[in-house]
């Protein structure tokens, strides 16, 4: 046997497969829906009109990868998208978030975690008692609201317990606007904000957003639940973040209650971009300044001595700035 026989016995045997190609489809007829909700794995989509559409049940292609598929996020969705029972859709794509909502477990925790996308507006629901209102979660719903670039909207439940104007004036200097329910009564003042809207509902346990949701939607059935009266803590009722539409134009999406909502993906910087007053001067504040109550040469100090700045206000952003760090 000859030298190049000898090396040939060992060359690696060619493959007669087709090459990979980094062409991918482009997916021209693949239609757009929405996210609704999801449950392992299984992702059910609104398609067509608020009104006139339907649901279909999809999950994500392979080719996504890694990719993150969340509640509200407008997807393409190709093969099966008519609804009907047994079929299934695929997500082959998802458009560009508008805003997205985050939080993380706990401030020192680097890893944070999409909540809700291209909603516009951030329902803080608060109890002004039974529970007793939690001022420092309230500011750090504000923070991920502004960090995201929604519109705040306090709506204080419960009033006939007791007066909500003392927490409203704690918020009053920030401008944020806000509603009132009472036990019972029809919410007109929130459904008017809500219209024509998508709005993400945030709030404490047993703070009374399940008893809104089923005033706003008939037929929603979102389970209640009662406040323990030794805790004061109300219990989980909803489990799963779910949109519903709205009878009057709009999307409500109603998330579980929560008592923790960490803030370590927020840059403590962009929080002052959220009011403008006080950004345009902090320009000319040193470099590197927090704008907190001890830092140095803080051009808020100055703008507050000079009236070019209300004290009030300046103090509910500070106050908003310290939550970024601090336990609720």
């Amino acid at each position: 046997m000859s030298r190049y026989d000898e090396e040939a016995k060992y060359d690696r045997p060619r493959r007669h497969t087709r090459p990979r190609t980094k062409d991918r489809p482009a997916y021209d007829d693949a239609v757009e829906g929405v996210v609704i909700t999801r449950d392992r794995g299984r992702y059910t989509c609104w398609v067509g009109d608020t009104s006139t559409g339907h649901q279909v049940t999809a999950m994500k292609a392979r080719q996504l990868g890694k990719q993150g598929v969340i509640v509200g996020d407008r997807v393409k969705l190709d093969g099966d998208a008519s609804g009907d029972e047994g079929t299934l859709a695929r997500i082959v794509g998802v458009v560009p978030r508008t805003t997205l909502l985050r939080r993380s477990a706990d401030d020192d925790d680097p890893v944070e975690r999409p909540l809700v996308a291209n909603a516009d507006q951030l329902v803080i629901v608060v109890a002004v008692a039974n529970p007793e209102p939690r001022t420092g979660l309230v500011d750090r719903f504000l923070v991920a609201a502004y960090d995201a670039g929604m519109r705040p909207l306090l709506c204080l439940t419960k009033t006939d317990l007791a007066d909500p104007d003392p927490l409203l004036s704690i918020y009053r200097p920030l401008g944020v606007e806000s509603v009132t329910t009472k036990l019972g009564s029809e919410p007109a003042e929130l459904r008017e904000q809500l219209n024509d809207r998508t709005s993400v509902l945030v709030g404490h346990s047993g703070v009374g957003k399940s008893t809104l949701v089923n005033a706003l939607i008939p037929g929603a059935h979102r389970a209640t639940g009662i406040v323990n009266e030794v805790t004061g803590r109300g219990r989980h009722t909803s489990t799963n973040t779910v949109v519903l539409r709205l009878p009057d134009g709009g999307w409500l999406i109603d998330t579980p209650g929560i008592r923790s909502f960490g803030l370590a993906h927020v840059n403590p910087d962009r929080l002052i971009n959220a009011f403008p007053d006080l950004a345009e001067i902090t320009a000319d504040c040193p470099r590197g300044c927090t704008h907190n109550e001890t830092a140095p040469d803080c051009a808020l100090d100055e703008a507050i001595r000079e009236g070019r700045a209300d004290a009030a206000r300046v103090d509910s952003f500070r106050r908003l700035l310290a939550s970024r760090t601090e336990a609720t």
